[in-house]
Formats: C-alpha cells, structure tokens, sequence
C-alpha cells in the first residue's frame, strides 16, 4: 500500500501537472524515481519480512526455502494492498483526472498508465518484456546482494539499499515501460481502474500486455537472478542450489583426495 501510495501518487502528480491541470509542472522523471525508491523503502521497513513484492516472494519460496503455504496469503496481501493504495490515490487525484480526461465520466488510455504500466506506442511486445524482465533480475540482484550476510550489511540499511536500487532501475531502464518491476503494483491499480470506469481496456490493450510484462516477465527475471545469484556468489545453506553444488564439489573432493592418496604406479 505504502508503495502504491508514494510511486502512483508521484504519477499523477508529475504527468497530472505536466497536462492540463497545472500552469505549473510539478516534478519530472526523477520525481517518480525517488517517489518509488521512498515508496519500497518504507513498505520494507514497516514490513516484517520485507516481501511486498509477489516476484520476490516466490523466488524465495523457489529457491531459499521461503514456505510455499505462505505464498498465496503473501501474494493476496500484497495485491490487496496494492489496491487500497491505488484507490486511495485516485480518489485524492479524481478532479485532476477529470480536468484532464474532459469530464468526470470520462475516463481513457490517456490517465490509465497513470495507475497500471502501459509501454510507449514505439516499443515493441518483445522489447516491453525483457524491459520489464531485465529490471526485476536488477531489483533482485540488489535484494539479495543486500541481505547477503557474507556482505555484511546491516539490517537497518537494507530500506536504503532498496531505495538506491528501485531510484536506479526507474532512472536506468523506466522510459519504456514504466518499470512495473512488482505484480502486485500493476495489477491491484489496475483492477482500481476497472472498477472506476476505464473499463476492461486497461486488461485488453496491447493483446493483454498486463499479463505478459508486468507479471510473467518480472517473474521470471526474479527466478532467473536469483538462480544466478545463487549459482555463482552466494554461499548460504538457504539456498538449495549452494546445498546441491556443496554436495557436488564435497563427492568432487574426495574423490580427488582418493586418487592422490593412491601408490603411484611403478
């Protein structure tokens, strides 16, 4: 909720008063970067476990022991919590948005993208995907090389950390796509917009764009960095894959130590 609150508000601050509601613009890019990076930091921060991300949570339940009867109560929460957020931030911004849109029940494409990601007209479907896939492998590399013990971070920098990340996705690779990067800050707003009155193009534009990039793709660039985190630096008995390579290299070992220990032939 926090999350949606700062980042969504930040949308229709910037884009609300660079349109026709404002004589003055108030914020640009940057704006929403930092309102997103303040946004994760403090849902991490007053979030016992830290996941407020659907993505997250099942990358830890696929591959750092994160229980998988948790998954669907986490994943409900945090779309439930995505939705009040939104609903919230529309209701403080609905006369910005009808000034903009030409009238309180009309309501189109033009301030959807304001709550849901939508890519620019120029990027292609392919193009939007390993945007949003690349992005969220970003945003996990940085997760986990911040709770990484072996890096020594303390736990009270951990927010910081999530905000520099999230400030550097969004300034780096946000143009696109609107860098989505969390399922359940796309869908829950999304299905505020629904309810509002945008209808159901925000779920059908783009031959339903809302479930190939903003959810599979971040998923599965969560999966992937983690796997390769894991793969090649971490060194946690969490992860199932450092257990497997470490029973690996432990057969590897002795049978080496076997071979050396044997009389040389003659």
């Amino acid at each position: 909720m926090i999350l949606c609150i700062f980042g969504i508000g930040a949308n229709c601050q910037v884009m609300l008063s660079n349109a026709a509601s404002s004589g003055t613009p108030a914020g640009n890019f940057t704006s929403l970067s930092l309102a997103w990076g303040a946004g994760i930091a403090l849902g991490v921060w007053i979030s016992e476990n830290g996941h407020i991300n659907p993505a997250v949570t099942l990358a830890m339940a696929t591959w750092r022991g994160f229980s998988w009867k948790k998954v669907p109560f986490y994943i409900l929460a945090q779309i439930l919590g995505a939705i009040v957020g939104g609903a919230i931030v529309y209701g403080n911004y609905v006369h910005a948005i009808s000034l903009v849109e030409g009238g309180s029940t009309v309501r189109t494409m033009k301030t959807a993208g304001l709550f849901g990601t939508f890519p620019m007209p120029f990027v292609t479907d392919v193009s939007a995907f390993f945007s949003e896939f690349l992005g969220s492998a970003m945003l996990l590399f940085g997760i986990l090389m911040l709770l990484d013990k072996q890096n020594g971070v303390p736990g009270y920098f951990v927010p910081v950390g999530l905000f520099i990340t999230l400030f550097g996705i969004g300034a780096a690779l946000g143009y696109e796509t609107g860098f989505a990067l969390n399922p359940a800050r796309d869908f829950g707003p999304r299905v505020v917009t629904a309810m509002v009155g945008y209808g159901n193009q925000v779920f059908t534009t783009r031959s339903h764009y809302w479930l190939w990039s903003p959810i599979i793709a971040c998923i599965l660039g969560a999966q992937v960095a983690t796997f390769l985190y894991d793969l090649l630096i971490y060194r946690g008995n969490e992860s199932w894959v450092y257990r497997t390579l470490g029973r690996y290299r432990h057969r590897h070992s002795k049978g080496e130590s076997s071979v050396s220990s044997s009389p040389a032939a003659v």
